[in-house]
């Protein structure tokens, strides 16, 4: 088995990402004065579950892609599954503030959660094909 050194790189640039996610989901709490929940405040609310959407769909597709890696899987199917995912990560919170049914909207969040699941859906493809 191989060190997945690509993965682990993208994992620490997640996980910087997260950081800022988990910052600015706290940067308005306490604007809004809001200690638990959000306070019935919207943009708060979309703050909080972008930050909960990234910790939900993140692990899972950060885990395939290294296992694929660590199992031997080319760089060249590696890295752009992961440049992918950081990049669909870094749109969703983006489309998660536009405003409703924007275009902004619908590229950003809806590119970033369906890039998301499409690196997911593919790593885990290619791992049942690897496993056969």
């Amino acid at each position: 088995m191989i060190f997945p050194a690509t993965t682990a790189l993208f994992a620490g640039l997640l996980g910087l990402l997260f950081i800022g996610l988990s910052a600015w989901v706290m940067g308005g709490r306490v604007r809004g004065n809001v200690l638990l929940g959000d306070g019935g405040k919207d943009t708060l609310q979309r703050r909080i579950r972008s930050h909960g959407n990234f910790s939900e769909y993140v692990p899972m597709a950060l885990g395939l892609v290294a296992l694929l890696e660590a199992g031997g899987t080319r760089h060249w199917i590696v890295v752009p599954l992961l440049t992918i995912l950081l990049v669909a990560r870094l749109l969703h919170p983006v489309g998660m503030l536009a405003p409703e049914n924007s275009p902004r909207q619908f590229t950003c969040r809806g590119g970033g959660i369906i890039a998301t699941l499409l690196v997911t859906l593919v790593a885990a493809i290619l791992l049942i094909i690897h496993a056969i």
